[in-house]
């Protein structure tokens, strides 16, 4: 029997794919021909062919609606929703064959489509901005995303993406005055006086990768006028502030901090090359590059981690205080953790100065260049001398003493831990919390924790990169591509490159990068790894010194990247181990998928 099987679900690609591939699997064990047409977000349909149509005997739409319906009039339909679907196929397939009846298209309900369809009588003009902390992957995946996406819907979209390089592709006045609304799809703070007196929607780069249709829908039912633009020159408090929470003021600060602690840490690592302790010659290059990256750059990482923290709360008004503070926090032994206080603490203050302290128009002008920086810099540096300094830097030196000193078992405990928050949401909250400790410990000369982070950072793409290619007939085209990409990635450091793999299956991809990351990471603080630079994935061991133990370093990052490309590539065989695949069909048009 010839079939046709037909998915889409409006809450996510996820259970498109799942849906997709163990309905194609039931119809093949009862000895069925299958062409599969998925509806999903972040890969184009392609519909199946009109002679695979006329050839098919039933057609079986797992959706709350059949997609162009005309297309099937005359044929045996049966129609169901995609969760009745994933329980037990083998039965909704049965149940589809018993209970398909001739297709009338004027049957259809009259709502909305499953898959959303351009309409250029509606067509709306969006610009939007994406930006993460790194500036690599998340911001360029969202933007391609949201293009994708504002394409689909018919609407015209111009994406500016604020990553490590710059501005690309930037927003000029034009756009901005034909724009309905703007949308902000940003992990960290941008500047948004431009956008004055539009309606503005605010949402995470990752809400804008993984659903992008229902983002953009939900801009235009959301977007709202903010004043903040306009106030921003004075100093004025920036009513959106208020939207924002802890992870996105700590990730701005951390965003702006990540080139110093690069730059410093490579500029270290480039010392050593003339041996550990060459940099102890004064006069010497190795002094020199010492004295740029760990007596100049990682002095001033702290400062500007504070500094960005207070300007995300209260705007430019916050960035003296916060710096202020954040140097107090490094000459005060607090380290990043009393950075990280000193530039909520700043930009609290700041904020609160610029909402209470009213003062009349003829000086108002001096409320952001005086009054504001002279009062929060007060209150923050009084309150980090006084009652935050002494505490913080103790509580550090146990930290950095335990770190130093712990045993084999807690160090292999840590790396387990470590290594599995980096794989546990790719490049989210927990991943970058992961980094941002890490990242933190450096300054105090406590580098194992980040080898073991920056190792298990790389196991989920190369992991995936391996499944692709271990298991080939279990992946299509497109994945088998995107396998190479994600190795590639995996190379560089760059967790993001295994997203496509984990929005598609996450219930097998993110336990299998787990396990891989933990292994990786629990090898390298066992091993001893220690790593001076806190990016660049393989391409640091080219540095000579800048890991210790470079030989180790890669067996750690193989043997977990190959526990999450062979776990995945056996997990995802799942119940067509013994299944022949159905070889695809001579036309291009009716592609049989395969995906979970």
């Amino acid at each position: 029997m010839n079939v046709i099987l037909i998915t889409a679900c409006p809450g996510g690609m996820a259970t498109t794919f799942l849906a997709a591939r163990r309905l194609e699997q039931a119809a093949l064990r009862r000895g069925w021909q299958p062409r599969v047409e998925m509806h999903g977000e972040l890969e184009s349909v392609a519909p199946v062919s009109e002679q695979a149509i006329v050839e098919a005997d039933l057609v079986v739409v797992a959706a709350d609606r059949v997609p162009e319906p005309s297309r099937f009039v005359g044929k045996r339909l049966y129609r169901a929703a995609v969760q009745q679907a994933l329980p037990d196929p083998e039965a909704f397939l049965e149940r589809a064959a018993r209970e398909a009846t001739a297709f009338d298209a004027a049957s259809e309900p009259a709502n909305a489509p499953a898959v959303a369809e351009a309409d250029p009588s509606r067509a709306r003009h969006i610009v939007a901005v994406t930006a993460c902390p790194t500036g690599v992957a998340h911001t360029f995946m969202a933007a391609e995303a949201l293009e994708q996406a504002g394409r689909a819907l018919g609407h015209r979209i111009h994406v500016e993406t604020q990553g490590s390089v710059g501005a690309q592709n930037p927003i000029g006045e034009a756009d901005i005055e034909a724009a309905d609304i703007v949308l902000l799809a940003c992990d960290i703070e941008v500047d948004d006086t431009r956008f004055a007196g539009k309606p503005i929607y605010r949402t995470s780069t990752g809400s804008a990768l993984k659903q992008p249709q229902q983002t953009i829908q939900k801009a235009f039912e959301e977007a709202q006028v903010e004043s903040a633009g306009s106030e921003k020159g004075a100093g004025g408090e920036r009513k959106s502030a208020k939207e924002r929470g802890f992870y996105k003021h700590l990730l701005t600060g951390v965003s702006f901090m990540l080139p110093m602690v690069v730059a410093g840490g490579l500029c270290i690592a480039l010392s050593f090359v003339f041996g550990i302790k060459a940099y102890e010659q004064e006069g010497t290059l190795a002094a020199a590059l010492m004295q740029i990256g760990g007596g100049t750059a990682f002095a001033l990482m702290v400062p500007v981690l504070a500094g960005y923290i207070a300007y995300s709360i209260a705007d430019r008004p916050g960035i003296a205080p916060g710096m202020i503070g954040g140097m107090l926090a490094s000459t005060l032994g607090a380290g990043f953790i009393g950075g990280i206080l000193a530039g909520f603490l700043a930009g609290y203050s700041a904020k609160a100065v610029t909402r209470y302290v009213k003062l009349p128009a003829s000086v108002e002008s001096l409320k952001p260049i005086l009054i504001i920086p002279l009062l929060a810099s007060l209150f923050t540096g009084l309150v980090m001398i006084y009652v935050v300094g002494t505490p913080v830097a103790a509580l550090l030196s146990t930290l950095t003493t335990f770190l130093n000193n712990m045993g084999s078992t807690n160090a292999v405990l840590l790396g387990v831990l470590l290594g599995a928050m980096m794989c546990f949401d790719l490049g989210g909250p927990v991943n970058k919390a992961a980094y941002t400790f890490g990242v933190g410990l450096l300054s105090t000369e406590t580098y194992m924790p980040m080898a073991a982070i920056m190792a298990a950072g790389m196991v989920p793409p190369i992991g995936m990169g391996l499944a692709t290619f271990l298991r080939r007939s279990r992946f299509a085209q497109a994945e088998r591509e995107a396998g190479k990409a994600s190795f590639v990635l995996g190379l560089c450091f760059i967790s993001e490159g295994a997203i496509p793999f984990a929005a598609k299956d996450p219930l097998r991809v993110i336990p299998v990068s787990m396990l891989g990351g933990a292994v990786t990471g629990a090898l390298s603080m066992w091993f001893g790894v220690k790593l001076m630079a806190p990016h660049g994935g393989l391409f640091v061991l080219l540095i000579p010194n800048a890991v210790n133990l470079a030989l180790l370093y890669l067996l750690a990052i193989a043997a977990g990247s190959v526990i999450t490309g062979v776990g995945y590539a056996l997990l995802k065989r799942g119940e067509a181990d013994t299944v022949p695949v159905a070889p695809a069909p001579p036309d291009t048009a009716g592609v049989s998928r395969q995906a979970s």
